[in-house]
C-alpha cells in the first residue's frame, strides 16, 4: 500500500487505537475485537512486551483490514527494525529527526509528539506527516484549534483523555484524527476479555468521527 493511501486511512475514520498492555497474549483477539468495531488503525507501543511480534502477526493475520502502526519509538533502529517487521507507520512521542528521516526514506508515515506550537511546526519542516499533541487530556479541543489558527497546515492527532464524548470536540476544532489508548482498551476490558466490550466502544468512537465530520 503507497504512503498516501495509508495516511488517508489513518484520517478515515480518523481513530487510532493505541495498545499498551503490559501482556501482548491477547492482543490479537483485542485487534480482532477493533476491527469489528470499526477501528482500522491499530498502534502497538515499544513499550508492551513482544511488540514487533504483535505486529508480525497482525499484519499476517489482518492484512489490508487494518494498517498497523508501532508507537513509542524513540530511535532510528528501532523504527527500521518494525518496518522490517511489518510496521506501516511510526509514531514517537517526542520529536525525533533521525525517526523522521528513516521513515521518509522508506515511505512510511510517521507522527512526531509535540506540545507546543514550536515543536508542533519543527516536526512538520522536518517531514512528520502528522504531529502528535500529547497529553491532549491537558490541554483540550481549545488548544487545537489555537494551534491550528497561525499554522493550519499541521496535521494534529491528539492523544490522551479522548473519549467517545469529547472526540467531536476535537474533530471540530480541526484534528486530522485521534488516538485513544487506555480509553477505548480499559484495564477491565483487557483483564476480563470482554472483546464484545471492546467492540462496542470501538464503534462509539468512529461513530463520534464521523458524526463531526459529517
Amino acid at each position: 500500500m503507497k504512503k498516501l493511501d495509508l495516511v488517508r486511512r489513518l484520517a478515515d475514520p480518523g481513530v487510532i487505537a493505541i495498545l499498551r498492555t503490559e501482556s501482548a497474549d491477547k492482543l490479537l483477539d483485542a485487534i480482532h475485537a477493533l476491527v469489528a468495531g470499526g477501528i482500522h488503525a491499530i498502534e502497538v507501543t515499544m513499550t508492551t512486551p513482544g511488540a514487533l511480534k504483535v505486529i508480525r502477526d497482525a499484519r499476517s493475520a489482518f492484512g489490508d483490514k487494518i494498517v498497523m502502526g508501532v508507537g513509542s519509538v524513540l530511535d532510528s533502529e528501532t523504527a527500521r527494525q518494525a518496518m522490517l517487521e511489518g510496521a506501516q507507520f511510526v509514531v514517537t512521542p517526542v520529536v525525533r529527526p533521525g525517526v523522521v528521516e528513516i521513515c521518509n526514506r522508506y515511505g512510511t508515515p510517521v507522527a512526531c509528539g509535540a506540545t507546543t506550537p514550536t515543536e508542533a511546526f519543527t516536526a512538520h519542516e522536518l517531514g512528520s506527516d502528522f504531529v502528535k499533541i500529547f497529553p491532549a487530556e491537558n490541554l483540550g479541543p481549545a488548544y487545537i484549534r489555537s494551534i491550528l489558527a497561525p499554522l493550519p497546515m499541521l496535521q494534529l492527532v491528539p492523544t490522551g483523555g479522548v473519549t467517545p464524548q469529547n472526540a467531536p470536540d476535537y474533530f471540530k476544532a480541526g484534528a486530522a484524527a485521534v488516538g485513544a489508548g487506555s480509553t477505548l482498551l480499559t484495564k477491565e476490558i483487557f483483564a476480563s476479555a470482554d472483546w464484545s466490550a471492546l467492540s462496542v466502544r470501538a464503534a462509539e468512537f468512529v461513530a463520534a468521527a464521523r458524526k463531526a465530520r459529517a
